[in-house]
């Protein structure tokens, strides 16, 4: 096991790697910029070292700085989070250049992965279903995209092959929109991931988003830790997660479940990962790979009983997957919700100094959260200050302590999008369970609509 692990991230996910080292009594180094100089997580660090100003492209971006401050602190290991350089396969490559461990998969399986097109191609071989479309990058020429587009069937989603999070996406439902859509799309795909490679797939209507958490040993040991539902968005931006995902049925769920675990055995696949997709009409479809921690791990670990985290570093020492698939028992349901600094219902940023914290308790309440009375959001960075999870031994015990939980937290100094939550904890469609991926966006519209 490692004496001590950098942290090359910042927020909740410093402060939750930070707890997972821990428990194993490994030492922990926090890089930070001038702006988070006085987290709470840089506090607990044994060491912390400033990386640069406010930022990100000069701290949390900064590839030498951070690989500099391994250097000097004698780590052995760097743990990326998530977000910044977590699946940037040319910063995994410079750490293990470097004489340090990567806790996350190797640099070729990120550059495989991170690829949309590489990597639906390499889940097609292995066997999982993909959403219907084209295998390769679009070419430049319109005329050939307008044919590609065609064989495929309108409307059709136009995305950058090289990266996600919303970025770099067109829905398109005519074939006069489509040049336009394209150059667009190649255009912000190039200024968000450096790579203007795009491509195709049909557009489903109305379909969820569910995803499988995996973990993998370089010995070619894989298991499932079963889905999440998390088809509660805005912009592709996730909003609410839970697990299990209602209305689904058992078989389908294992089936898909264990074709990921096959996936990751085929492609030598190490540490914890995601495979996403589109559920629609009863069937799922492939849409692309997380190489790394997701920020709603928790729900997944709140019916496991399993620490993602932990896992990962466990991987990452090289040893053997101590968990079997007959090992792993999936009990009652968890539910999360992203506490954002930001407007309920327009999303506008809300920096700033929190004058009041309060965070609730009670049985099957976990909260993940940096945040502290007095502490000050910076406007640099994502508006993520902590999440809520709430477990129950079913959903709808789940949700009652949910909506508990936020009923007792305090947030005061800034705006947040508990109000939200709120709203939403008592929506008859959330309530019901299986809303599509489009729902929020349109209840979120009605609602501006009705100001």
């Amino acid at each position: 096991m490692f004496e001590k692990v950098l942290i090359a991230n910042r927020g909740e996910v410093a402060l939750r790697i930070q707890r997972a080292c821990r428990e194993f009594g490994i030492k922990t180094v926090v890089v930070h910029s001038e702006a988070d100089r006085d987290a709470k997580y840089v506090k607990l660090a044994d060491e912390s070292v400033c990386i640069g100003p406010p930022p990100s492209i000069s701290s949390y971006l900064n590839i030498p700085a951070i690989i500099s401050a391994a250097e000097v602190t004698d780590a052995e290991a760097i743990h990326p989070g998530w977000g910044f350089l977590a699946e940037n396969a040319d910063f995994a490559e410079r750490v293990e250049q470097s004489g340090f461990v990567f806790i996350g998969p190797r640099a070729e399986t990120i550059r495989l992965l991170g690829d949309k097109v590489s990597g639906k191609n390499a889940m097609k071989k292995a066997g999982l279903p993909v959403v219907p479309g084209v295998d390769q990058e679009l070419p430049e020429n319109p005329g050939e995209v307008v044919k590609i587009a065609r064989s495929i069937g309108y409307p059709v989603i136009v995305k950058a092959a090289g990266g996600g999070g919303g970025r770099g996406i067109r829905v398109v439902h005519t074939e006069a929109a489509l040049p336009t859509a394209a150059q667009v799309t190649r255009s912000k795909a190039q200024a968000a991931f450096g790579n203007p490679a795009i491509y195709m797939e049909k557009f489903l209507e109305h379909p969820r988003h569910i995803e499988f958490q995996v973990l993998a040993d370089k010995f070619r040991n894989a298991i499932h830790l079963g889905e999440r539902d998390c088809s509660l968005q805005r912009r592709h931006q996730k909003v609410i997660e839970e697990a299990p995902a209602v209305q689904v049925s058992a078989r389908n769920r294992l089936r898909i479940a264990e074709r990921c675990a096959e996936a990751c055995r085929k492609i030598g696949y190490q540490g914890a990962g995601t495979f996403e997709f589109l559920y629609a009409g009863g069937e799922f479809y492939f849409i692309e790979i997380n190489t790394r921690l997701q920020v709603e791990h928790p729900v997944t670990e709140m019916i496991t009983g399993i620490d993602i985290v932990q896992q990962q570093i466990r991987i990452a020492a090289g040893e053997r997957l101590g968990i079997k698939q007959r090992d792993v028992q999936f009990r009652g349901h968890a539910i999360e919700c992203r506490i954002n600094a930001e407007d309920p219902y327009r999303f506008t940023p809300s920096p700033g100094r929190i004058t009041s914290f309060h965070v609730p308790g009670g049985p099957g309440i976990r909260v993940d959260s940096h945040a502290y009375n007095g502490y000050f959001v910076p406007p640099y960075y994502d508006s993520l200050i902590g999440k809520i999870i709430a477990y129950g031994d079913t959903r709808e015990q789940a949700i009652a302590r949910l909506n508990t939980a936020l009923s007792e937290t305090v947030i005061e100094g800034i705006k947040t999008n508990i109000p939200l939550h709120q709203e939403l904890m008592h929506d008859a469609e959330f309530l019901r369970g299986g809303a599509s991926i489009h729902y929020l966006e349109e209840k979120l519209a009605q609602l501006v609509r009705e100001e």
